[in-house]
C-alpha cells in the first residue's frame, strides 16, 4: 500500500508525542503456517479515535510492514504483542522513565529526569514502581509504554 506525505509525518508525530504511561492497542492480523511469525497492527486512540502508527513504528524498529498493514514480527512462545510494544518503547526511551507518584499533600508527579526524581523522593514523594522501586526512576524504557490487545 502507498502512504502519503502527510500519513507518514502523522505517523511520526504520534510516535514523537507518546509519554510514559500511554497505552498502546496490538492487532493480531495474521500467523505464519509455521506459526514462528506474526502481523501486528498498532494503534493509540486519541479523542476516542483508532490512530494507526504502524509505518512509523515499522520504520523506528527496521521491521518489515506487510500487505495488511500490519507489522511482521518474528517468533513465538510468548506474547508478541507485548514485546513488539516493549521494544518500541525501549527505542523511544532509551535512558528510561519517571514514575507517576505522588507529593505529600497528594498532586501527582512524573519526573523528567533522574535527578528530578530523586528531588521529589527527598522531599517526600512517593512512588511505586516496578518490582518494588520507590526511586521515581525506571532505568528500563521499555516498560514505559503500556501494551493492550483489541
Amino acid at each position: 500500500m502507498k502512504y502519503s506525505k502527510e500519513d507518514k509525518e502523522r505517523a511520526r508525530k504520534l510516535l514523537s508525542d507518546l509519554k510514559p504511561g500511554d497505552t498502546l492497542y496490538t492487532v493480531i492480523r495474521g500467523v505464519a503456517k509455521s506459526g514462528m511469525s506474526r502481523e501486528i497492527s498498532l494503534y493509540q486512540i486519541i479523542d476516542n479515535q483508532p490512530c494507526w502508527l504502524g509505518w512509523a513504528a515499522s520504520r523506528l524498529l527496521d521491521l518489515p510492514l506487510t500487505k495488511r498493514d500490519a507489522i511482521r514480527i518474528q517468533g513465538c512462545g510468548m506474547d508478541m504483542g507485548f514485546h513488539l510494544v516493549y521494544s518500541l518503547s525501549y527505542r523511544l526511551f532509551p535512558n528510561g522513565f519517571g514514575i507517576e507518584g505522588e507529593l505529600p499533600l497528594g498532586r501527582k508527579i512524573r519526573p523528567t529526569s533522574k535527578e528530578m526524581a530523586a528531588k521529589a523522593v527527598s522531599r517526600g514523594a512517593k512512588f511505586y514502581g516496578r518490582n518494588g522501586d520507590s526511586s521515581g526512576w525506571d532505568n528500563d524504557g521499555g516498560y514505559a509504554l503500556n501494551q493492550r490487545w483489541i
